[in-house]
């Protein structure tokens, strides 16, 4: 790896963006309760990282977010990650820091695929935003159906949605709380993703062939 891959500005950019991860995710700013769930912000800076940086910060910040969530649970701060921490820690943590780690990259990656298609640059930054919040819960809720599926409190949630299968669960347990991250991460996550690109004079209409920029951490 060479040495400018690692400039000054893209190791605080790595160490802002983590500190935001760390600050929205222990402070009141980062989680709303909403019933047995919390609707979280913390995509935002997961985001904003894997598309502006490529998808190994994305997966790097995934990570962050994954831990905090998992130590939200163990401190008795999540009332559906207690339950299932219960149930089984390991499989806790699969979900809550594995499935942020495969998020993260993911959205770099396909913010890569699309921003090679969108030469202007207008409509990819919002696809990468939003694909955050919605791999977050595609990725958490699906590995609690592999996982927990049969566990008592996830059938309790069964028992009270009425739902005939577990992608009906998801659907009726993400509903508000998905929208909710969905606007709030698309939004956010594009306008700062593309304010930070173009401040920093990259992919521009010439550079839009999709080839890494010199500048770019490449992980």
């Amino acid at each position: 790896m060479k040495s400018k891959t690692w400039s000054i500005r893209t190791m605080t950019q790595l160490a802002l963006l983590t500190a935001i991860t760390l600050v929205l995710a222990y402070t009141p700013i980062g989680y709303l309760p909403l019933g047995p769930f919390n609707v979280s912000f913390l995509s935002v800076p997961v985001c904003i990282g894997a598309i502006v940086m490529g998808p190994g910060v994305g997966a790097f910040l995934g990570l962050v977010f994954g831990l905090t969530s998992f130590g939200n649970a163990l401190s008795g701060g999540s009332v559906m990650g207690v339950a299932l921490l219960s149930v089984s820690p390991v499989g806790y943590f699969m979900q809550s820091v594995v499935g942020r780690v495969l998020m993260g990259a993911c959205v770099g990656l396909i913010f890569r695929a699309v921003r090679k298609l969108d030469k202007r640059g207008i409509w990819s930054y919002a696809v990468g935003a939003v694909c955050a919040p919605l791999l977050n819960t595609v990725f958490y809720m699906g590995l609690m159906c592999l996982i927990f599926y049969n566990c008592e409190y996830v059938q309790n949630l069964v028992a009270s949605t009425g739902a005939a299968n577990p992608i009906l669960l998801v659907l009726a347990v993400v509903g508000v709380q998905g929208l909710i991250e969905v606007l709030v991460c698309g939004v956010v996550g594009s306008i700062i993703s593309k304010a930070v690109d173009a401040a920093l004079g990259r992919r521009k209409p010439a550079q839009a062939s999709g080839k890494p920029d010199g500048e770019k951490m490449k992980i």
